[in-house]
């Protein structure tokens, strides 16, 4: 039997229709509507109060111009969030496997961070390519290498993010994999193997929170630098 691990990254399609637009529109219907009552559900409380934490933590450090933020930044945390998890759900696809939305989300965040740091300090924002105490032979090649820094900050938000959620998802499917076969061969293996694909899957969790967040946190970092 021919088994391809990499099967589980490819777009599904349904009469040869891609469904990746549904795979993006799912995760919104699921989020709990606001009220207008004045006591609201355990749900949307908790939401609230997420909500909350997670902008006093980035934006603190971030001055009032970039608090317009925080709606973009919130919204795309819960996004990224909800595909993450509903990814490790069985026989769903996770969106954020393939690195072309990765960069679709990662190129204008930045580009714009960069645009509004040019056009408000563009003095600041290019003081950022050439360290203060340079000597003057290393200048020409401090510009080049701080250049090239600032246009890989995009990619390596893409590759992050779907490097490590490819990672994850393999882990999974091979060690499934074994305790299937191991199963009517060696039955205690294939137990112990069971608890350690439990034990991946709470890890897997915690990484897929993690990695939204590091993605807007590292968002809101070079918003700091622009703002």
């Amino acid at each position: 039997m021919t088994l391809s691990f990499f099967d589980q990254f490819m777009s599904p399609t349904l009469f040869g229709i891609p469904l990746m637009a549904l795979a993006l529109t799912l995760p919104w219907v699921l989020y709990p509507k606001p009220s207008s009552r004045w006591l609201n559900n355990r749900l949307l409380a908790l939401q609230g109060w997420f909500i909350n934490r997670f902008t006093q933590q980035i934006f603190q450090p971030i001055n009032l111009e970039g608090h317009k933020w925080a709606a973009i930044l919130m919204s795309l945390m819960l996004f990224l969030i909800s595909l993450n998890m509903l990814g490790l759900l069985p026989y769903t696809f996770t969106p954020t496997t393939q690195l072309s939305l990765n960069m679709a989300f990662a190129v204008p965040l930045w580009l714009a961070t960069v645009i509004i740091g040019m056009r408000n300090q563009p003095t600041h924002a290019l003081g950022h390519l050439l360290p203060e105490g340079t000597p003057t032979l290393l200048i020409p090649v401090l510009i080049v290498i701080e250049t090239i820094s600032l246009f890989i900050r995009p990619l390596a938000l893409g590759v992050r993010l779907t490097a490590n959620l490819t990672a994850g998802h393999l882990l999974i499917q091979l060690i499934a994999t074994a305790a299937f076969v191991l199963l009517p061969l060696m039955p205690t293996i294939a137990i112990l193997t069971s608890v350690l694909l439990f034990l991946l899957t709470l890890l897997e969790i915690a990484v897929a929170m993690i990695q939204a967040y590091v993605f807007v946190l590292l968002l809101s970092l070079y918003l700091q630098e622009n703002v």
